[in-house]
């Protein structure tokens, strides 16, 4: 092997190298749980996740593509044109409704949010169509027991509207010129695929998106529809990190961004590492920076018409934007915080007369009413009720979540599922040694418990588990919704009682097999968050509230 290739090779494994803990994992596995949570909270601190290079330079790749496919599109119609003249046309309204669709379309086929490693989904990196287009796989209909559209297993019926509002979404994007013709039957197939699989809904992104398409096809004039859908995306976001838990996200982000791999900052964010891991005051005045940015710019911008006013409310979304891109967040909402940043310009730069409420029909002013006010609103002060999605509660840190434990290899009843990814560790052991694979998946405990929510944990997994953790295989629902469901974005709706139920249906777990924790959201106002504990056989086990008040004043790994 010659200099150049034994270096090249070697260049490559780096880049596919994780980050190794400071531990030895699989002697970490075997510890009791306090004492590993707090060494893969310490590592976290300092390492965050420990992805390898590979997976940033994996998004950043996709982004290009992601923004190259718009341009390709954009070139089929007239008005527009390609890559040489885009400074001409960039703005355009048919550009933004492209832009709307090829985002939308992008989602819906699982490129988007919850893509790869960042998402605990490696081999394939990809979920969305490898599943929603696959007869057999797991499923959660709105109304489980409907004709046609219920069930829990995906129909060839359920196939043929998904795979039809893909070929919908592709015509619209390769037409010359956008009409009622390709907007309408858009607008009106993403609601029965809501009710026949609420996952696909989310993965679509429809609370941006296909309201988007919505106004699109209701009226010509939609410039201020459109702005108004863009306000409450920030509105909401803001509204729903007036609480205790973002500034435990502005540590968890710090602490695993690419581009702040400083060990006095991460440091910085914490109290006194390692011993008190509690946002510092630096983190909590972030925090407090990062909520009053994302409350002004819908603010500025709402009431803006004049051109230095709007310049100031786009440097503010730029500010915001940048700073959460730049963080690669957990998740990978990247192709998403892009379009937002182009609905900036294309909407309220390129439109500074457009009012924002002047929504035209009133049968469309209602469904946005409902839309960006009702149902957010809801979805704040009661959040169990309304995914944390279209409560436009982003990034907040304040989301539902679960944990699955499966008792000895009772996980390998998971293979009874129609479904395209292997086991978690089956993924990883592809490209890694088992231990390499155990630090990496361990690190979404230390995600888990560093926000305010997950210190919950050591006090519900002993009320769960009957004997030593080690006896179990401990997986975070997130990567449960992703073998299962085929997507996973953060919604712990989706990996709760609902799945739980249609697993067992499908996998038959004896008593015991398999236990889970199912921890809601804080509402906005209130003080607690209330959780259950379920066993797949025995049903309910245990149900309670936990005090917000009293999880701040603890560390992640401790117990009352």
């Amino acid at each position: 092997m010659s200099r150049g290739t034994r270096s090249g090779s070697i260049a490559a494994v780096a880049l596919l190298r994780p980050l190794a803990p400071p531990y030895d994992p699989l002697d970490w596995a075997k510890r009791p749980f306090p004492e590993r949570a707090r060494m893969v909270c310490e590592a976290w601190a300092l390492q965050g996740s420990g992805a390898p290079l590979a997976v940033y330079v994996l998004h950043a790749v996709k982004l290009a593509l992601y923004a190259g496919a718009w341009v390709l599109f954009c070139s089929t119609s007239p008005s527009l044109g390609g890559l040489s003249t885009i400074g001409d046309w960039w703005l355009h309204p048919l550009a933004f409704q492209k832009a709307i669709l090829w985002s939308m379309l992008f989602e819906g086929l699982g490129f988007g949010c919850g893509f790869g490693p960042l998402s605990g989904r490696y081999a394939p990196p990809v979920g969305g169509a490898l599943y929603f287009l696959r007869p057999g796989t797991t499923k959660l209909a709105l109304f489980a027991r409907a004709p046609l559209l219920g069930g829990t297993r995906r129909t060839p019926l359920d196939v043929a509207l998904y795979f039809a509002l893909l070929a919908l979404l592709v015509r619209a994007l390769l037409a010359p010129a956008l009409g009622a013709s390709h907007l309408v039957p858009i607008a009106a197939l993403v609601p029965v695929l809501a009710v026949a699989d609420r996952t696909i809904f989310l993965a679509l992104r429809a609370e941006h998106y296909w309201t988007t398409v919505v106004v699109f096809a209701a009226t010509a004039d939609w410039i201020g529809g459109a702005k108004a859908v863009q306000l409450a995306l920030w509105l909401w976001a803001g509204v729903s990190k007036l609480n205790h838990h973002f500034p435990t996200v502005v540590c968890v982000m710090t602490s695993n961004s690419p581009f702040a791999r400083f060990a006095w900052l991460r440091r910085r964010m914490y109290v006194r590492y390692p011993d008190d891991l509690r946002p510092s005051r630096l983190a909590i005045a972030m925090s407090h920076a990062g909520t009053a940015l994302e409350l002004g710019v819908p603010i500025v911008l709402a009431c803006s018409t004049g051109e230095t006013a709007i310049a100031v409310g786009i440097a503010m979304a730029l500010a915001l934007h940048a700073f959460i891109t730049s963080n690669v967040p957990m998740g990978a909402p990247i192709e998403w915080n892009l379009m937002v940043v182009y609905g900036v310009f294309a909407l309220f730069w390129a439109h500074p007369g457009a009012y924002p409420f002047d929504v035209g029909p009133p049968r469309l002013g209602a469904l946005l009413a409902i839309m960006l006010v009702a149902v957010p609103l809801l979805g704040n002060i009661a959040p169990g009720r309304i995914s944390f999605l279209l409560a436009m509660r982003y990034y907040a840190g304040n989301w539902p979540y679960s944990v699955w434990l499966f008792r000895g290899d009772s996980y390998r009843k998971l293979d009874r599922l129609v479904k395209a990814a292997p086991w978690i560790y089956d993924q990883l052991d592809r490209f890694y040694d088992h231990a390499t694979s155990v630090g990496l998946v361990g690190k979404v405990l230390a995600f888990r418990l560093m926000h305010l929510q997950g210190r919950a944990l050591p006090v519900l997994l002993p009320k769960a588990i009957e004997g030593p953790l080690h006896e179990y295989e401990y997986l975070d629902g997130e990567l449960v919704g992703g073998l299962a469901l085929g997507w996973n974005f953060g919604d712990g709706h989706l990996h709760r009682d609902g799945l739980l139920r249609a697993i067992q249906d499908q996998c038959g777990f004896a008593p015991g097999e398999l236990r889970c924790i199912f921890v809601e959201s804080q509402p906005l106002g209130g003080a607690k968050m209330a959780y259950q504990i379920h066993d797949a056989a025995s049903g309910l086990l245990d149900a309670g509230e936990l005090d917000v008040r009293e999880l701040r004043g603890r560390q992640p790994w401790a117990g009352p």
